[in-house]
């Protein structure tokens, strides 16, 4: 079952102007379109026959059956292409009850993604910079790696405006740099060695955050990656995101932005409690 409320569904009736059988302005053929492309469905498929099997029924059939994420497409997708299948602008109740709605399921709606990105991302050139500059790391020797990878990291916090800190020496302690991402301070743990990174590396980490103040976090970026056997020894819970070498190539191959690798990154870490999801599993699952 649907978890649209009655209200909602009256008011996205008024809004769609349903009454008529019709949604909107679209046509037979770009409804179909819409759905097929947008939401991943066959709006015409007979578990959508409704009454009379009108645009306005299939929709409140779909309504019906639809998951969270499906409306979510679906809401989200209006949001995108409202003037395109209607002949008036998105008015503001409309776009407020659909921005509603996608929040109350639980997804991300398309304005704010947008709005996000008109802040988080960065030039064209600057992308290119960096992505030279990963792959000049990756073809020093191992006694330069190390260093000039931190070097890399604060390049790339600061690229997005995150005040990055160069490493820095504690007494007993190094820490490899910091930055700031919505009020949040974040350490820096950086290793560039051809081994993957076990638990002993992550408790090691995870204690140095322990020693500072409470709201402190943790980036650990390790180029070679994680043990699968490290990451389940290490455990939930913890205050740090993992983030590997592959998870940096594919965020600047496709232009990710690193504000919104970070932001799932830990929206999944308080979800599951799993310091490390890659980038595609996030971005391309």
């Amino acid at each position: 079952m649907s978890n649209l409320t009655h209200i909602e569904r009256q008011k996205l009736e008024r809004e769609l102007g349903m009454s008529s059988g019709y949604v909107l302005g679209f046509s037979n053929r770009t409804f179909e379109e819409f759905f097929r492309e947008v939401v991943g469905i066959e709006i015409y498929d007979s578990r959508f026959d409704y009454g009379s099997g009108s645009k306005a029924n299939r929709m409140r059939a779909f309504w019906n059956t639809a998951t969270d994420a499906q409306l979510s497409l679906l809401f989200n997708g209006l949001l995108e292409g409202w003037e395109i299948y209607s002949e008036e602008s998105i008015s503001q109740s409309a776009q407020e009850l659909l921005v509603h709605i996608v929040k109350r399921l639980g997804g991300i709606n398309t304005l704010d993604v947008k709005q996000e990105k008109k802040s988080t991302s960065i030039s064209d050139d600057i992308s290119s910079k960096l992505i030279s500059r990963l792959i000049h790391v990756s073809s020093l020797p191992p006694q330069k790696r190390g260093y000039d990878f931190e070097a890399f990291l604060n390049e790339l916090f600061n690229a997005y405006g995150l005040t990055g800190r160069a490493s820095f020496r504690l007494t007993g302690e190094q820490i490899d740099g910091s930055f700031v991402m919505h009020n949040e301070t974040y350490l820096l743990e950086a290793k560039w060695q051809n081994a993957q990174t076990g638990a002993a590396d992550l408790h090691t980490f995870e204690g140095k955050l322990g020693q500072k103040a409470s709201w402190s976090r943790g980036l650990f970026v390790s180029n070679s990656g994680f043990t699968p056997v490290g990451l389940q020894a290490f455990g939930k819970g913890k205050r740090l995101i993992c983030m590997d070498g592959f998870d940096l190539s594919e965020m600047l191959r496709l232009k990710l932005s690193f504000i919104d690798v970070m932001n799932e990154k830990v929206r999944k870490a308080a979800e599951t409690g799993f310091p490390f999801v890659p980038v595609r599993d996030l971005f391309m699952g």
